[in-house]
């Protein structure tokens, strides 16, 4: 598929980019039960698209002890989740002992919890402070239990919006080079997109564009995640650069062209953190066909204002997608079937 074709598609009608969608799944739409762990908020990055991070002097930063992220994976794997998706900031603090710590007592305690953490940047910047290569510290890593990687840090895969709105993150190139390292020594990962701030179609396009490639060549790929931006507490909305969310009908056109372009994904995801539960559940017909999951406790996009809740039921879930005429299925991170709900 040429840049040109996935450009092309943002024009076509709503409804027919759903009908188109929706037909490279199938009936059943997944969930994971996992917990999200923000180990840290400390900072030095201060990206404009965020509201999360802290200095390291403000009131409300903190550093997670080895011992509160244990207890945190222990209530959540009490709770039946078969993921720890763990992620936090660039804090100079953290070291890679940290994580190695950490990731070898949880596969110690709880071996058949998926360990799936730290973004490509937040790799990038621990490698630049260990004064490591990106394979050296992956291999550490995979070592101590990582198993695989989020998506995140990717924001918009062009180097001039990122110099607006996370000019401190690892390039766009650096992004994709170290999925590509992290592919080749086996940890598979999700990708994401931010959406819906200063981009614009072309540069969407050009992104889910470079995905497909990536994933033509490494087939590392698990998932696709389109983030819609929330501007609140942002230095975008307070610089007035992104007033507010866009609205629903860009939100499933980019989630039903994500859908056609990444059909060499296992799936595209309708992330109900920030999207809302009405949302997705639409959007289970324009192309997504994963909710995420029960998350326990998700922080990042909160602090940007979203209004929806930090943990969300598995009857729940059950109800949203059954609510969409689809058929839950509960997998691992890997996209393995543990349960189906008929």
């Amino acid at each position: 598929m040429k840049f040109k074709e996935i450009k092309d598609l943002f024009n076509f009608d709503l409804h027919e980019l759903g009908i188109k969608a929706d037909s490279i799944n199938n009936t059943f739409v997944t969930f994971v039960v996992n917990r999200h762990i923000n180990y840290t908020n400390i900072c030095i990055s201060k990206c404009p698209l965020c509201a999360f991070h802290r200095g390291q002097n403000d009131e409300d930063a903190y550093l997670m002890p080895k011992e509160e992220v244990l207890r945190r994976a222990k209530e959540a794997v009490d709770l039946g989740a078969t993921e720890l998706h763990i992620v936090g900031s660039h804090n100079p603090a953290v070291t890679i002992e940290y994580f190695e710590r950490i990731f070898n007592e949880m596969k110690q305690r709880f071996p058949d919890v998926t360990i799936k953490a730290l973004t490509a940047t937040e790799i990038d910047f621990l490698a630049k402070k260990e004064k490591m290569s990106i394979l050296e510290i992956l291999k550490r890593l995979k070592n101590s239990g990582l198993q695989a990687m989020p998506g995140g840090g990717a924001e918009i895969l062009d180097d001039r919006i990122r110099k607006i709105i996370c000019p401190n993150k690892a390039k766009s190139n650096e992004w994709i080079r170290i999925m590509k390292i992290a592919h080749k020594v086996g940890i598979k990962s999700n990708a994401t997109m931010l959406f819906g701030h200063i981009e614009k179609v072309k540069h969407r396009a050009r992104h889910l564009y470079k995905l497909r490639k990536l994933q033509e060549k490494t087939n590392g790929f698990i998932s696709f995640i389109p983030l819609l931006f929330h501007p609140e507490n942002t230095k975008l909305k307070e610089m007035n650069i992104v007033e507010e969310k866009t609205n629903p009908v860009d939100i499933l056109k980019t989630i039903a062209v994500s859908r056609i372009v990444l059909d060499n994904f296992k799936s595209v995801r309708a992330y109900w953190v920030m999207l809302g539960e009405k949302l997705t559940q639409i959007a289970l017909n324009y192309g997504a066909n994963d909710v995420d999951g029960t998350i326990i406790e998700e922080r990042i996009t909160h602090a940007a204002g979203a209004k929806t809740p930090v943990y969300l039921p598995l009857q729940k879930i059950l109800e949203l997608i059954k609510g969409a005429n689809k058929i839950p299925a509960q997998r691992d991170t890997f996209y393995n079937i543990i349960r189906v709900y008929s």
